[in-house]
């Protein structure tokens, strides 16, 4: 059945696949999954888990998936995350190995830096998405997707290998760390109470390494992917659980899991590896141009919720020039010139009345011809609307033009979908936070 709909948003940005069979329990005739270092302490706390990316997470806790959702924008939740793969790279070449393989411009980042940037192929395809930070402490500590596990770090390997044949200066460690997110407005509040460090010298993607509720050797980087204030805790195996234990005692803290992570992120319009993204897009049809673009740092303003013009005086006037006109990257020949030119399709942001939009749906235009799909959908618990992302040609992507959804469910919905050129992830009050369109301007923060 249709569903009738009107176009809103080209988004911003990352993680991995958050496939159907994330919903289903585990059982004694599946293949062996991995397991985190809080693997019993997730039990213990009533996770209910399930497979996701080869490893064994929860999905959610006692809690309801819209109960954890709201806690999350409303105090601060705490995610196991340790399923991402964390890497080191080492030596005086280790730039060089990272620009061979990503956009981003690695050589211009501060100490306790980081950045989003991009793993592409020679035609231009994003083979992953990661963060980058270059360390105090001599390497680069690179963070990217579990379900990206393998092919990443084959990527890096072979990569390290040639550099290596050559006689450079590089090395590559993986990292048995656990890692939690501890996402949410109070989240700074929380774990200050943990520091001797300040964290409001902690700005927007930075970090440092300190002692946090007695484990010492912590990094603490000032990220998350929920749209929300928070931090990334790289944290040694053993401190694990006492960490997250410390970290519950307070009671603005909850634990959440896959199913909030999912739907928070696609409120705020972060890409989903392998559903949003993937190696047939480019950064360009993913409208994640900013990862080479200073000019369209704007497209970040909701990774900075704390300082909402932090990115801008971040990204400085020649951060990714330098890597535009040396067209050294994988796929530059392709993707450099869309940059100025247009591509023919786009990803945009997506909302209607109804029935959910899920993946795969067709989009339609008014005259019932197929022109796209819907990549990721969910009902929005902060909106109490359905929100999407999908793929329209560029024609399809103006704010107000009129789209069909098809549902599959058996009943006909009329409805409105919005697709605006830009999304903004903003403030609406001081606590809570959802998705606003602009018709003009972006929406500011606080």
């Amino acid at each position: 059945m249709q569903r009738a709909v009107s176009v809103v948003a080209c988004l911003g940005f990352r993680l991995q696949a958050f496939p159907p069979a994330l919903s289903r329990p585990l059982s004694c005739t599946q293949e062996v999954l991995r397991r985190t270092p809080l693997y019993d302490f997730h039990l213990a706390h009533g996770g209910k888990m399930v497979a996701f990316a080869g490893w064994s997470l929860p999905v959610q806790y006692r809690d309801s998936h819209t109960d954890s959702h709201l806690h999350t924008r409303q105090h601060c939740s705490l995610f196991d995350v340790s399923h991402m793969l964390q890497t080191k790279i080492l030596g005086s070449d280790r730039v060089k190995l990272m620009e061979s393989l990503v956009v981003g411009d690695i050589a211009e980042l501060r100490p306790n830096q980081g950045t989003l940037s991009l793993f592409t192929n020679e035609a231009g395809g994003i083979l992953d998405d990661l963060i980058v930070t270059n360390t105090s402490e001599g390497h680069l500590y690179v963070v990217s997707n579990a379900g990206c596990w393998e092919k990443d770090l084959a990527l890096m390997q072979d990569k390290l290998r040639e550099l290596q044949n050559q006689g450079r200066d590089v090395g590559l460690e993986v990292s048995d760390n656990a890692l939690l997110a501890l996402q949410g407005p109070t989240a700074a509040q929380v774990l200050q109470a943990g520091v001797a460090d300040d964290l409001r010298k902690l700005p927007f993607m930075t970090s440092a390494v300190m002692e946090v509720f007695g484990v010492s050797g912590c990094r603490v980087t000032r990220c998350g992917y929920t749209g929300e204030d928070g931090v990334e805790i790289s944290v040694p195996v053993a401190g694990a659980v006492h960490l997250a234990t410390a970290l519950l005692k307070n009671p603005e803290v909850k634990l959440a899991g896959l199913a909030a992570r999912d739907s928070l992120r696609l409120e705020a319009g972060l890409c989903l590896y392998g559903n949003d993204i993937n190696e047939h897009t480019t950064p360009v049809e993913g409208s994640l141009s900013w990862t080479l673009e200073t000019e369209d740092v704007g497209r970040m303003r909701w990774l900075t919720p704390v300082i909402p013009a932090l990115w801008e005086a971040e990204a400085g006037g020649s951060r990714g020039k330098r890597r535009r006109a040396a067209m050294d990257f994988p796929g530059a020949e392709v993707i450099v010139p869309q940059l100025k030119g247009k591509v023919q399709r786009r990803r945009v942001g997506l909302m209607c009345e109804g029935a959910p939009m899920r993946a795969h749906s067709p989009i339609l235009n008014m005259e019932g011809i197929k022109i796209g799909t819907v990549t990721s959908g969910c009902p929005s618990p902060s909106l109490k609307k359905n929100v999407a992302m999908g793929y329209v040609p560029c024609e399809y992507s103006r704010p107000g033009t009129m789209l069909l959804v098809e549902s599959m469910i058996p009943l006909t919905y009329s409805c409105l979908l919005e697709s605006n050129e830009k999304l903004w992830f903003c403030h609406l009050s001081h606590s809570a936070r959802c998705w606003l369109w602009s018709k003009g301007s972006p929406l500011r923060g606080r």
